[in-house]
């Protein structure tokens, strides 16, 4: 880590490389003057915000808002320029001694990453492999399970988002919802702590939106931590606890989905909704 970076990440007041006041007081993921920038284009500007345990966390906004780049900040998939992540109180991609914080190796960024699931907005399904054997690989390679046991798990988890009757298909011979599905399933097959969506029915046909959604509802009532960035106003009001409507890098406005969806407060998040609701 350089030095410029190593300065930008200086330690704030009381910090410890443990999470906020050393634990995560009930809080997934909190984020503390997050910016990230890619070369002189600044994406966030300072985010700071709580996602608590069991909760269904909803980022909306105009596209380049920063949605996107926040939630792959939060695995250490881009890695931030300034502030702090915790993830269930741990520091993401950092470690820290004293008042400075060094990037970790790839390897523990990656153990820390086995707690994380994401769903983005294309499948990245291997092709070449069925339904089944996408659901196993990663459980297998990365936390060393017997194929066995995988392959109940996997089992288990396309039972779960209903494609136990699409096990031996490969992702060419799948509709986009159903492969989405599955790469739900995946994701779950790792048994994560905390679930990221980034804008998972984007690249949907319109009729096939509905059953992606009906998983992750089924995921909320059970209880998943998820962060969910979506244009689905009606999923963020249904099932939604919180909501944050970001613009330019930063938290405009923040709520209750209903709250927010129904009578913002903010002009930016007015203009916006009066063109997606």
């Amino acid at each position: 880590m350089s030095d410029a970076t190593t300065e930008a990440h200086g330690a704030p007041d009381g910090a410890t490389g443990t999470g906020p006041a050393g634990g995560n007081g009930g809080l997934m993921v909190k984020a503390e003057r997050v910016h990230k920038s890619f070369g002189l284009v600044q994406v966030l500007n300072g985010i700071d915000l709580e996602v608590r345990n069991g909760e269904v966390f909803c980022l909306v906004g105009p596209s380049g808002s920063g949605k996107s780049t926040f939630l792959r900040c939060i695995n250490h998939l881009e890695k931030i320029n300034a502030g702090r992540l915790y993830v269930d109180g741990q520091l993401v991609g950092y470690r820290q001694k004293g008042d400075k914080l060094y990037e970790m190796k790839e390897r523990e960024v990656a153990f820390q990453r086995r707690d994380i699931g994401m769903v983005f907005q294309r499948f990245n399904l291997f092709p070449h492999m069925t339904a089944l054997e996408n659901v196993m690989e990663a459980p297998v390679q990365v936390k060393g399970l017997p194929k066995s046991e995988a392959r109940r798990r996997a089992e288990e988890m396309l039972e779960r988002v209903g494609l136990s009757d699409r096990m031996k298909n490969y992702p060419a011979q799948l509709s986009g919802g159903q492969q989405q599905r599955v790469a739900i399933a995946r994701a779950l097959a790792m048994e994560p702590k905390l679930m990221l969506f980034d804008e998972p029915t984007s690249a949907l046909d319109p009729e096939l939106v509905g059953e992606v959604l009906d998983v992750m509802r089924g995921l909320a009532e059970e209880g998943m931590t998820m962060i969910v960035v979506t244009h689905e106003m009606g999923f963020a009001r249904e099932v939604g606890d919180s909501l944050v409507f970001m613009d330019a890098g930063v938290v405009v406005e923040s709520g209750h989905p209903r709250e927010v969806l129904s009578n913002p407060q903010h002009e930016r998040t007015q203009a916006f909704l009066s063109k997606v609701l």
